[in-house]
Parts: C-alpha cells; structure tokens; sequence
C-alpha cells in the first residue's frame, strides 16, 4: 500500500512536470510571434503617419501655390510618365539595363 501510494504521487509529479514544460514552451512561442507582430505593427504605423504627414503637407493647397510662384516659368516642367517609378526594384532593374546597355556600347565603340 505504502508503495502505491508513492508511485502514484511519482507519477502525478512527473505528469505535472512534463505539463508545465509543455505549457512554458508553447507560451514562449506565442510570445515571440506577439512581439514579432507587434514589432511589424510599429514600423507600419510609423511609415503611415510619416506618409500622412508628407501627404498633408506636399497636397495643402498654398503650399503647392507658394512653390509654383517662387518657380519660374521655365523651370517648372511636367515629369515624364517614364521617369515616374512604382517602386525601387523597378528603378533598380532601369539602371542595370543602362548599366548594361552602356558596357555593350563601349564595346562596340572600341571595336571599331
């Protein structure tokens, strides 16, 4: 009996252990993605008000009317649409293929 008793209490222990190990680990993990999400939500919120705040100031109509009187008219020309790029990679991706374009130039150039 005294035995039985021990044994039970062993295991209810070592169940109770191998729980609470479980339990730990499982909630380390979820406070990781917390704080990894947490993390991305910042530098989000941060580009956004950066944006509003450009936004805001760059469209206020008497600041688009002071800079286009301190312009003169020669000065002041519309951009082309093919100077106007999306994102990064696609600026990227227009100097390689200049880069390259002038490096098969040059070739040509001293070939002859």
């Amino acid at each position: 009996m005294f035995r039985f008793k021990i044994f039970i209490s062993i295991l209810i222990f070592s169940s109770l252990l191998v729980g609470t190990s479980f339990v730990k680990n499982q909630t380390r993990e979820i406070q990781k993605k917390i704080y990894d999400k947490n993390r991305k939500i910042f530098i989000l919120e941060k580009d956004f008000n950066e944006s509003q705040l450009d936004f805001y100031y760059l469209s206020s109509p008497a600041i688009i009317e002071l800079k286009l009187k301190n312009l003169d008219n020669y000065q002041y020309i519309p951009m082309d649409k093919s100077k106007i790029f999306l994102s990064a990679s696609d600026f990227i991706d227009l100097t390689k293929k200049i880069v390259i374009n002038e490096k098969t130039n040059e070739k040509k150039t001293q070939k002859k």
